[in-house]
């Protein structure tokens, strides 16, 4: 066990430093994924009288903003050199495709499944268990996609689904700390707003934006502090928490529990 302990913190500072790096030299990603959220913010917007029409050109910029961000995320954590503007233009449809399939194949069986629990008396509790599930195994899909290169949806969700059983513990233990303070029904919160429906940018932001909030909530800072203190660091965490995860995936996905464990004892 205390091997394991050591392994596993050891593994944390590895992908915390070369997160911070990679921050450190990509810091333009902060930047970019402002003008993303203010972009999808502005078009949301725009296209919200448009009904069905209006949701299908929202879940196309959508894709196009996750695969833009994926894209530039791969080419932070890659370390050959520091992203550029010219980067930004170039990574524009880059992963649409597989964030489609991927917001398709989830939003089917959720769609049925909904319609199915309609007139059922435990159906929040169902979809809420179901949303929770999606969350945990299909967590590490976006990492897959643009580390994996996976060819179709179903071959990205079966290797997230190994990953997360594989490495459940070293992947979900840091978010388990971070929450630890707001118990599981903040969790569940989170698991359900995230699950529904693929990947969506505006969970990028709001996840640790519901996060750093509740952070500031606890240690008593007033709500207009809080707005501004917000304002300031939820990009910049959002950006983090991106790299940070990149390379804690890599590193996982390079190596077995066991290979590690011996790697440690060996240093």
């Amino acid at each position: 066990m205390q091997g394991f302990l050591q392994t596993t913190i050891r593994l944390y500072q590895q992908s915390l430093l070369a997160a911070l790096q990679s921050l450190q030299q990509n810091w333009i990603l902060i930047p970019v994924l402002l003008v993303f959220a203010i972009g999808m913010v502005l078009i949301t917007a725009l296209v919200a009288p448009l009904g069905m029409i209006g949701g299908f050109i929202l879940g196309a910029v959508n894709a196009m903003a996750i695969g833009a961000t994926l894209s530039l995320t791969e080419e932070a954590i890659r370390g050959g050199r520091r992203l550029r503007w010219q980067d930004i233009p170039q990574s524009m449809g880059q992963y649409f495709w597989d964030v489609i399939s991927i917001g398709f194949m989830v939003w089917f069986p959720l769609m049925f499944l909904e319609m199915g629990l309609q007139a059922n008396p435990y159906k929040i509790l169902l979809t809420t268990a179901i949303f929770f599930l999606m969350f945990v195994l299909l967590n590490p899909v976006p990492e897959v996609i643009y580390q994996s290169r996976k060819g179709s949806a179903l071959e990205v969700v079966q290797e997230s689904y190994e990953f997360v059983l594989e490495n459940w513990i070293e992947w979900f233990l840091p978010i388990a700390i971070a929450l630890a303070p707001f118990g599981l029904a903040f969790f569940f919160q989170i698991s359900s707003q995230a699950g529904r429906g693929g990947l969506h940018f505006e969970h990028l932001i709001t996840l640790p934006l519901s996060i750093l909030s509740q952070w500031l909530a606890l240690l008593g800072i007033s709500s207009n502090a809080s707005f501004f203190i917000l304002l300031i660091i939820t990009p910049i965490a959002t950006v983090f928490i991106l790299l940070f995860r990149g390379h804690l995936f890599a590193a996982l996905r390079g190596s077995s529990r066991r290979q590690r464990m011996f790697q440690s004892k060996m240093q």
